[in-house]
């Protein structure tokens, strides 16, 4: 385990020496900030639409939730997908995996490291505490209102904040599991960054498209609302336990693919 958190500490350290790094995290500190001085500028109105958006201006904790809802499908899926496509495909490009390969390190040790690394990379946690910060900062730390309009205290909202995030991680597990093993098999950075966000596409494609009725409750992208059950006075668990299930799913396969793929991978061709 050491050697791992030797490896997984070292990846972290090349991350953060990467533009796109920054890249992601800035997007995901700007649009809070920007959608809560949009709005303070416009004076009233908002996103009625949208869950909670109706209490937007009743309580600051309702900012980071509308935030997560309309960066929930695409803009953290891309911003995942450029750290997981580029995690292992980018050391081919540069020449350095042959050195790392033909170190003292086990390969799976390496493969662990780089994988705890690409997990880590989430900006949402950086979303939720900017747009906390400034929703409160505008509307004030007070109660807030669930999905089914019972008012539930500003300490347990930020509860509630912190159980819809860990859960909508899950489905960013998958995405990210599918960019590593493009990764691990393109060597290709373009390519696997492309085709994770073709994958996160296809997911939305069949949760429209009609004849899947059947399937969509086990599409990727249908596990990206799975954290509204929490927003629900009794919580719905249901969305939520089959989030669990059905992202580990989607994150095992793809994982002992490019791990296997990792193992077997000709030093001699890099």
């Amino acid at each position: 385990m050491s050697a791992v958190a030797g490896i997984y500490k070292w990846e972290l350290l090349k991350l953060r020496a990467q533009k796109r790094t920054y890249l992601g995290l800035g997007a995901a500190m700007l649009v809070p900030i920007i959608f809560v001085t949009a709005l303070a500028v416009k004076g009233s109105g908002g996103p009625n639409d949208i869950p909670l958006g109706r209490y937007l201006r009743a309580t600051g904790l309702a900012t980071p939730f509308v935030v997560l809802f309309f960066m929930s499908i695409w803009a953290f899926p891309l911003i995942t997908a450029l750290v997981a496509g580029d995690i292992v495909s980018s050391e081919t490009q540069n020449g350095t995996l042959k050195t790392i390969l033909t170190r003292s390190r086990d390969r799976g040790q390496i493969f662990a490291g780089k994988v705890l690394a690409a997990f880590t990379y989430t900006v949402v946690l950086a979303m939720a505490v900017v747009g906390t910060i400034a929703g409160i900062i505008e509307w004030g730390f007070k109660p807030l209102v669930s999905l089914s309009g019972t008012p539930v205290s500003a300490s347990h909202g930020l509860g509630l904040l912190a159980a819809s995030l860990g859960v909508y991680i899950l489905p960013l597990a998958g995405v990210a599991a599918f960019g590593v093993l493009l990764s691990t098999v393109t060597r290709n950075s373009a390519a696997s960054v492309v085709g994770t966000l073709m994958f996160a596409l296809l997911m939305q494609v069949l949760d429209v498209l009609p004849g899947t009725e059947s399937i969509r409750p086990y599409l990727l992208s249908v596990q990206f609302s799975a954290w509204h059950g929490f927003l629900r006075v009794p919580a719905d668990w249901a969305p939520v336990i089959r989030a669990f299930w059905v992202c580990a799913l989607y994150a095992a396969v793809p994982l002992a693919a490019a791990y296997l793929v990792f193992l077997r991978r000709d030093v001699a061709g890099e």
